[in-house]
């Protein structure tokens, strides 16, 4: 054999060898693909909402939801004690031009308008405003419902869209009692299930129960603890990373949230954990969020996306500061978004979540995070970064 036929030979077995690792890299992205995991993703609306105007600033923004109309009603609170010392509040304490507080409810469209305005305690009044405003919910006729934490916060208030007084649930100023049928334990969140005309209540941070009342009369249905249990105030509710969870709710009960599909999700923040109901009470599972997380705790709030499947659960971690993506049927943490820090996309104690019928996301920020954030969707993409991942717009180009 010549030398040059040697010579073709050897690189005729390179440029085979070459091209089976070429091959081999153009079939790696397509493997990759089809194994990649989809999840929704979103960018953060640096410009949402838009300046509310009126020298009106925020404080502890601790609830969101969104009607039928894609408007966006957020809660924060407005009492002295969160502003005092601030010169945030120099308008209305007449030491500088600005500002003072909000109203305490504020009603915004898609864009970041404010439609309305209203709320808050006026002396004569046939309702007991809270001592601490806490969680929102839109009715599907329009009523807004809120609750409260602060002391003597056992009841629940009913107003129109535009602030006029419905009625009020429950008796106000009440001890603790989480078999009461009466009044409740200073209400973390509402959630109402049209079809059933029930609103199921986070009930709450005294008490450690889910409570269910009639949405056209406010009577009460039922209730139930952890794991389906009959509430006990008295029980022993330690927590303690990788160990299992107490018998009842440890509490704040922070969410209780129907899905399309008969289901009740509850947030129990300081045990880290969201439980699974049927509407009845029958407990069906559990899945723990970042279990080492400890003071708070991970699960705030949860929010379904739009689709009637409701695929997909929004967490707020208030915590650990950020939010999670997660495939409702397996209850798996697709990917986490955002970080803590005080720029758009990031966050300060997310403390509640909302979605609109087009998938965006909202987020409200309690403490000194004092505002709303809009994130808007995507749609489905490959997830390439599962903890933290970015929603800035540069990241998106």
């Amino acid at each position: 054999m010549t030398k040059a036929k040697v010579l073709v030979g050897a690189s005729l077995v390179v440029a085979l060898f070459v091209l089976g690792i070429g091959q081999t890299k153009l079939q790696e992205p397509s493997t990759a693909a089809s194994n990649a995991v989809m999840a929704p993703h979103f960018l953060v609306d640096p410009l949402w909402p838009k300046p509310m105007g009126n020298q009106w600033i925020l404080g502890n923004t601790i609830g969101v939801d969104v009607d039928d109309r894609d408007h966006i009603f957020i809660v924060h609170r407005t009492e002295d004690s969160i502003f005092r010392g601030n010169t945030e509040i120099g308008l209305k304490g007449g030491v500088s031009e600005c500002c003072t507080p909000a109203p305490p409810i504020i009603e915004f469209d898609l864009d970041g308008n404010i439609v309305n305005a209203w709320g808050g305690a006026v002396e004569g009044a046939p309702y007991t405003w809270p001592a601490s405003n806490h969680g929102i919910e839109v009715a599907p006729n329009g009523d807004v419902w809120i609750g409260g934490n602060g002391g003597g916060d056992s009841h629940i208030l009913v107003f129109s869209r535009d602030g006029d007084y419905i009625r009020t649930i429950g008796m106000p100023g009440e001890p603790v009692d989480s078999n009461s049928e009466t009044h409740f334990g200073r209400v973390a969140e509402i959630a109402i299930d049209a079809e059933a005309n029930e609103a199921y209540i986070a009930d709450g941070y005294t008490h450690k129960r889910v409570a269910v009342v009639d949405v056209a009369t406010g009577a009460f249905k039922r209730y139930w603890g952890a794991y389906g249990n009959t509430p006990d105030d008295e029980a022993d509710v330690t927590y303690t990373p990788g160990q299992p969870g107490p018998q009842q709710f440890r509490g704040p009960v922070h969410c209780a949230e129907p899905s399309n599909d008969g289901l009740v999700y509850v947030c129990d923040r300081g045990a880290d954990r969201i439980q699974v109901f049927r509407k009845d009470g029958t407990y069906v599972r559990e899945v723990v969020i970042s279990p080492a997380t400890l003071n708070q705790g991970s699960t705030w709030d949860i929010a379904f996306s739009p689709d009637d499947e409701q695929e997909f659960i929004y967490l707020a971690d208030g915590q650990n500061f950020k939010i999670y993506v997660i495939d409702r049927e397996s209850m798996d943490v697709l990917y986490t978004f955002g970080d803590g820090g005080r720029q758009p996309g990031l966050f300060y104690a997310p403390h509640s979540i909302a979605s609109d019928s087009l998938g965006n996301v909202y987020t409200t920020e309690t403490y000194d995070g004092k505002r709303v954030q809009k994130f808007v969707y995507q749609g489905m993409r490959a997830v390439t970064q599962r903890d933290r991942a970015p929603t800035w717009p540069a990241d998106e180009l």
